[in-house]
């Protein structure tokens, strides 16, 4: 995964994508989030379970343990690392969703720049991706050190040709399961690595090559390009 995504829909979109019972704690807001062009770094709507609620906040995209300071905050984490590297076991625990509306990947196809493409599912449907972090809670209000990473694997069908690796994306029941946390760790990691979605569920396209300058945030950038 290159590190840009889009997530222009608004938070209850998201919510209706999850399809879960709990009553939401909303503090990322109701209006669309018109991000259509997201990068590292920047403040996402994530979603974990708090007791008996729905929590969503905005969290910054990255990651890293407070005892690392000579590289840059991760935004991946490799799911066959995360549940037993001792990188993330400081946030192994604290499973969460990120609902984006597609993603972006870069393709060498021998011209003088890589191509960009976007890749989302075929039904149009919010990706519900898991991701683990630091995030603010009832307890503890946000923090300078807050981030979250999306959990990766290696690619599987025709999504091979776009890159190697993609995000871990769940179904609505399986993304309810990895945020509760009553959902013991051994089920969690056989969530992560055996029971994502089938590459035959998403569509890919080549965009526009501005898509590769993140100040460019106009949804045309979502486009089909030819």
């Amino acid at each position: 995964m290159c590190g840009r995504l889009s997530q222009y829909s608004s938070i209850h979109d998201f919510v209706a994508a999850l399809s879960m019972p709990y009553a939401l704690i909303n503090y990322a807001g109701d209006q669309p989030f018109e991000l259509y062009n997201a990068a590292p770094s920047t403040q996402l709507a994530l979603f974990h379970q708090e007791g008996q609620f729905l929590r969503a906040d905005m969290v910054r995209w990255g990651w890293r343990p407070h005892w690392v300071k000579d590289r840059a905050a991760p935004i991946n984490a490799r799911v066959k690392k995360v549940a037993h590297g001792a990188f993330f076991k400081a946030i192994w625990l604290h499973r969460a969703v990120i609902a984006i509306n597609n993603w972006f990947e870069w393709v060498d196809e021998g011209g003088p720049k890589k191509q960009p493409y976007l890749i989302r599912r075929k039904d149009r449907a919010p990706i519900l991706c898991a991701a683990i972090g630091q995030y603010p809670n009832a307890e503890h209000g946000p923090s300078e050190h807050d981030g979250f990473v999306i959990i990766t694997a290696d690619s599987v069908g025709g999504m091979v040709d776009i890159h190697d690796r993609q995000p871990v994306t769940l179904s609505p029941v399986l993304a309810c399961e990895w945020l509760d946390p009553a959902t013991p760790q051994e089920r969690a990691e056989q969530i992560v690595l055996l029971q994502r979605e089938p590459a035959e569920a998403f569509e890919w396209y080549k965009v526009d090559r501005a898509v590769g300058n993140v100040r460019n945030q106009q949804s045309s950038l979502i486009n089909p390009h030819q």
